[in-house]
């Protein structure tokens, strides 16, 4: 008999127990990992955590003073500062330009700012900030190859860019770009500078605003800006000179020297004259100013490191009260000009000394189109730059000239005063005597104006001591060059070392013919300023001592009620040279 099994149904294993249990495992194994990191974090990182969450930022800025005024040498005013309210931004060295935008837009609605120079360039980059993702779309396929074939700059690309923003792009309401003056201005800043937002007629209404959400307006401030005010009216105001704004900030041809002397690119400086000879005097030191931001970009310390220094003074060798006579008596002289050559009258008042410059001024007769006198106008830089012949007056350095070269000698001075004619040349003669024959001295000469005495002294420093009339004239070329070497050590053409950038030097007529070199001893070639001849006749008062012409004598700190305090510096007398001649003479 054949026993048969029944079939049973075979047990399979359930694997769910392990893969519980082997989840289990893992969760526990990753609190534990959990757990010890927490605890590393809390014992052995902690401090280090804490120190990061109450890190602050330190920064530091640097804020303009008030410049220096100019005074009279009886201690009036001539240029001082109108002081007013400003709103400023101060660009952190974390500022983005997200966060400028929003200070922008904000800022709008407490002022109003002017809007007529915005340029287009202005509204282009203001788009390029607030349409990121589109500007990254704005060169072609064949343009960022084209880039990065040629390697370009990214301000090479940038500029390819803005060419493809649309005017329908910029086309801005009035709200609009009145964030986009304020977001220009703040953009020009660089870390740690400071920009004015607005200066001109700022009202207290809008500084009460602001000051109230300051929290909010990250690197806003409100200060005190100025002007710069003439109370003596337009009088040597030309010399005085001028202070850059904000906006045109250094002058192209001297960003590189300022900016390495300390200076910012929007700041304010002397652009001529006084004002710019004397930029490192009237310009003081900045205030610095620390500020503490924590890790959220919030201020939590604000704090004045060094006040400041404000701009010295400058005290002027001039006597307003002497100028103001001196202007009217020009004034009335070029009103009695009749010759229609002779429209212009300049006078330049010295102390041979110490080369103070006691009064200057120049006026000239103002022209319409068509050349119709409408009236006088000022020209006291016409003084120190114009350039005109100067006649007679040179004769004095002519003679002195002659014994510096030895064709003359004291005791041996006296020339013949005649008609001079040479083979092919018109004759010349000095006014005294068309016809004669006189023996001159030198003071004779001088005194007489004889021109012949003058030719003859050329003749001489030329090599050629004879004259035959009707002869030939037979000189050394030299001659100019001769007489040029002379006459710059009375201050005849060359710079006389005034404290004033930019001097003029006159014409220098070059060497011309043998019979050019005979009106040149007399004052008929070259050209000089009104200065230069000024300091010509102090050199001859002073005994052969050439002084530099000087406007400012004296440079005072500012007084705590803002006018003229203490004496700093005693601007010495400059001396350029000592004729090289006998002093016995």
């Amino acid at each position: 008999m054949i026993n048969k099994r029944k079939n049973r149904p075979i047990k399979k294993k359930s694997h769910i127990p392990f893969r519980l249990n082997l989840l289990f495992f893992i969760v526990f194994f990753s609190f534990m990992a959990l757990i010890g990191r927490l605890a590393y974090v809390q014992l052995v990182k902690g401090d280090d955590f804490i120190a990061l969450v109450k890190r602050t930022e330190t920064s530091t800025a640097k804020k303009a003073v008030p410049r220096g005024s100019i005074y009279d040498s009886k201690g009036k005013v001539l240029v001082g500062n109108k002081p007013k309210l400003a709103v400023n931004y101060t660009r952190s060295s974390d500022a983005t330009t997200a966060s400028m935008l929003e200070t922008a837009k904000k800022l709008t609605e407490f002022i109003t700012v002017d809007t007529s120079k915005l340029r287009e360039r202005d509204l282009k980059d203001y788009w390029f900030a607030t349409h990121p993702e589109e500007a990254s779309k704005l060169l072609t396929a064949e343009e960022k190859k084209k880039a990065s074939k040629e390697g370009l700059s990214n301000s090479k690309t940038y500029e390819m860019q803005l060419d493809h923003i649309t005017e329908e792009q910029i086309n801005y309401s009035d709200s609009e770009k009145q964030a986009i003056a304020i977001f220009t201005k703040m953009n020009s800043a660089y870390a740690l500078s400071t920009v004015t937002i607005k200066n001109d007629s700022v009202t207290e209404q809008e500084v009460a605003r602001i000051s109230e959400r300051l929290g909010e307006l990250k690197g806003i401030d409100i200060d005190s800006d100025w002007d710069r005010e003439y109370p003596m009216g337009d009088m040597l105001k030309t010399i005085l000179g001028s202070v850059s704004s904000e906006t045109t900030g250094l002058p192209s041809d001297r960003v590189r020297s300022l900016l390495t002397l300390g200076y910012s690119l929007n700041d304010r400086v002397g652009t001529s004259y006084l004002e710019e000879q004397y930029e490192s005097v009237l310009s003081g030191t900045k205030t610095v100013v620390q500020s503490q931001t924590n890790n959220r970009g919030e201020v939590v310390n604000h704090e004045e490191r060094y006040g400041g220094k404000a701009g010295s003074n400058l005290v002027m060798t001039i006597d307003t009260d002497f100028q103001k006579k001196l202007e009217d008596i020009v004034t009335k002289a070029v009103e009695g000009l009749s010759d229609a050559t002779a429209d212009r009258v300049y006078v330049v008042a010295m102390n041979p000394k110490s080369g103070d410059v006691l009064g200057i001024t120049g006026k000239k007769k103002k022209y319409n189109e068509n050349y119709q006198v409408t009236g006088i106008e000022d020209d006291a830089l016409g003084a120190i730059n114009g350039a005109f012949g100067m006649g007679s007056a040179v004769k004095a350095a002519t003679v002195i000239s002659g014994y510096m070269d030895g064709v003359i000698t004291r005791e041996d001075n006296t020339i013949v005063d005649e008609p001079i004619e040479f083979e092919a040349s018109k004759p010349k003669s000095s006014v005294f005597n068309r016809n004669g024959s006189i023996p001159v001295t030198d003071l004779d000469a001088i005194e007489r104006s004889s021109n012949v005495y003058m030719i003859k002294l050329a003749m001489r420093m030329g090599g050629q001591y004879e004259y035959k009339k009707g002869g030939k004239l037979n000189i050394n070329l030299n001659v100019f060059d001769k007489l040029r070497e002379y006459y710059a050590q009375f201050g005849l053409g060359v710079r006389t070392g005034i404290d004033l950038p930019n001097e003029g030097k006159g014409y220098n007529g070059g060497t011309g013919a043998a019979f050019s070199a005979l009106d040149f001893a007399f004052g008929q070639f070259d050209l000089y300023t009104p200065l230069q001849l000024a300091q010509y006749m102090a050199t001859i008062a002073n005994g052969g001592t050439r002084i530099a012409p000087r406007l400012v004598k004296e440079i005072h700190s500012t007084g705590k009620d803002g006018g003229i305090g203490d004496l700093e510096t005693v601007v010495p007398t400059k001396i350029m040279n000592s004729l090289q001649v006998e002093s016995s003479l």
